[in-house]
């Protein structure tokens, strides 16, 4: 049923408060329901059928390698097959509901999640390794994006409304908003929940199918989604869940000359493949496909003499180390000008060293990287970073049953440094020195991606520049460079980083829509 009443305007959707008992409690208690999960298996999904294959994807914790979180069936191309067609089939139906009624499953989804908040967050500690803060957090985002794109694509179908076309004698025009067909969703392993939710979500409520293939890092809290989609009455076949290989699933899909678009999220290096594959027109395909990229970055903050140093280096140390660094807006580079250099590198070491480590469920700062591959990735990075710089913090593994690294702080960093340039995504911070503002501003832009970036500084002309010249998609002025809020900073960046598709943003939903306009004569 759809509902009459006015909607209300969007607010963010409020953090647990983890120092109030009832919240430990209840956090704890979802741990347990989490736990007692441990090693189930779950099923792909195509329509309304639920396969369980031989071939399983195994979700590991990454805090404690000895637990499986789940084991995924597997989808393979004969059966990514099947889900285009089905999607295709499903499509015909689904983009003829109204916007109201596909907003409607957003708004009872988020509602439900809300009421279900830690039992997903409970999921990803175990499944991702974040602390119960992080994942509370990433809950949070995915019940923002649905409660704001669900009122984006009613905004967007009243388009005539608020944005009028000019009329002229003879004619009555208008624009409205339709969607594009099916579309491969292809989410991260670092936002589990709240990117796999905002991708598919944004792609369904603006009249398309989708074929989610989740992260096969964190398969089982994208399943969760799905699961919860289905709980409140979305029609199958408007989403449908194959976990499977990139080389197998991934690059037959995006090749596919049914895919009308694909939406992605990770790395530099995959966006660009994926981007090559939907740039070749298949034999039948009628479009130009469509490609929603967000990739890497190597984030910075930059420091001049008139910042305040405490609320600067807590800046530095929050935007490097949340989340072990593994977010694409992490802040792994800080350059500060030499008049406060040695003040500020000591400060955020001072901060840093006081990090603790342990098991993301115990709800330690600082937990475990992704996996293995990720784990022996960054330990080479430390490795090259004791060339280029001075090793002040870290600078090794750290103790624990799973995929734990020390937060590594480098100073006297040169901006041509691998560790300055490359993007490590781990709990490594190069930290550079400049003579002044300027200069500490064109060592932020010499890189190839542009994503976020912070500048602190008391100077209102400072700040001016700062605005012009430092080129990223999100810039912050005296906070960290981390922790977008949806409808508050619409997140995507510049270069290397992606489309700067603006995630959360009033622009994302016509990613997923294309503008037809039509004009009657009249009498």
């Amino acid at each position: 049923m759809v509902r009459e009443e006015i909607i209300s305007a969007f607010t963010n959707e409020a953090f647990a408060d983890f120092s109030r008992p009832e919240n430990r409690s209840a956090m704890e208690a979802a741990l347990q329901q989490a736990k007692a999960a441990l090693g189930k298996e779950y099923p792909l999904i195509i329509g309304s059928e639920k396969i369980m294959t031989e071939d399983k994807i195994v979700s590991i914790n990454p805090g404690n390698v000895d637990q499986v979180v789940g084991r995924v069936s597997m989808a393979n191309r004969e059966m990514a097959e099947t889900a285009m067609q089905a999607g295709l089939t499903t499509f015909e139906e689904w983009k003829r509901v109204s916007p109201r009624q596909r907003a409607e499953y957003l708004f009872q989804a988020a509602a439900l999640m809300r009421k279900r908040k830690h039992e997903f967050s409970a999921v990803m500690v175990l499944e991702s390794g974040k602390n119960w803060a992080e994942a509370d957090a990433d809950t949070c985002e995915a019940i923002d994006f649905m409660e704001f794109y669900a009122r984006e694509m009613i905004r967007l179908s009243q388009i005539d409304q608020e944005r009028p076309l000019v009329q002229i004698a003879g004619e009555i025009n208008r624009q409205e908003y339709i969607p594009l067909g099916v579309g491969i969703v292809i989410p991260p392993w670092n936002f589990p929940l709240a990117i796999t939710v905002g991708m598919t979500t944004a792609a369904i409520v603006s009249g398309n199918t989708v074929l989610l293939k989740p992260s096969s890092l964190t398969p089982v809290i994208a399943y969760k989604f799905v699961a919860l989609m289905e709980e409140v009455g979305l029609p199958p076949g408007v989403i449908h869940f194959i976990p499977g290989s990139s080389a197998e699933v991934g690059d037959y899909l995006t090749a596919h000359p049914k895919t009308r678009f694909i939406s992605f999220t990770g790395s530099k290096e995959v966006g660009l493949h994926i981007n090559r594959l939907a740039a070749e027109t298949a034999k039948g395909q009628i479009w130009i496909k469509r490609v929603i990229a967000e990739m890497g970055g190597k984030d910075g903050i930059v420091v001049d003499e008139t910042a305040d140093i405490s609320e600067a280096a807590s800046a530095i140390v929050a935007s490097a180390f949340g989340f072990q660094g593994q977010k694409c807006s992490a802040g792994s580079r800080a350059f500060v000008v030499e008049a406060v250099y040695d003040q500020v590198v000591k400060a955020v070491v001072e901060q840093t060293e006081k990090l603790l480590i342990g098991l993301p469920e115990e709800n330690f700062a600082v937990g475990p990287v992704s996996d293995k591959k990720a784990y022996e990735r960054i330990l080479s990075y430390i490795e090259i970073g004791k060339q280029e710089g001075k090793l002040l913090a870290g600078g090794g593994k750290a103790p624990g049953n799973g995929y734990y690294i020390q937060p590594t702080v480098f100073a006297d960093v040169s901006g041509q440094a691998r560790i300055m340039q490359e993007e490590i995504f781990g709990p490594v911070l190069a930290i550079g020195k400049a003579k002044d503002y300027q200069e500490a501003i064109a060592l932020f832009n010499h890189t190839e991606y542009g994503l976020t970036g912070s500048f602190f500084s008391q100077d209102e002309e400072r700040i001016a520049y700062a605005e012009a010249k430092m080129h990223c998609g999100n810039l912050y002025i005296n906070r960290k460079c981390t922790g977008a809020l949806v409808g508050v900073h619409p997140f995507g960046g510049f270069n290397m980083s992606g489309t700067d598709s603006k995630a959360g943003g009033s622009d994302y939903l016509n990613l997923f829509t294309q503008p037809k306009i039509i004009a009657r004569r009249t009498k």
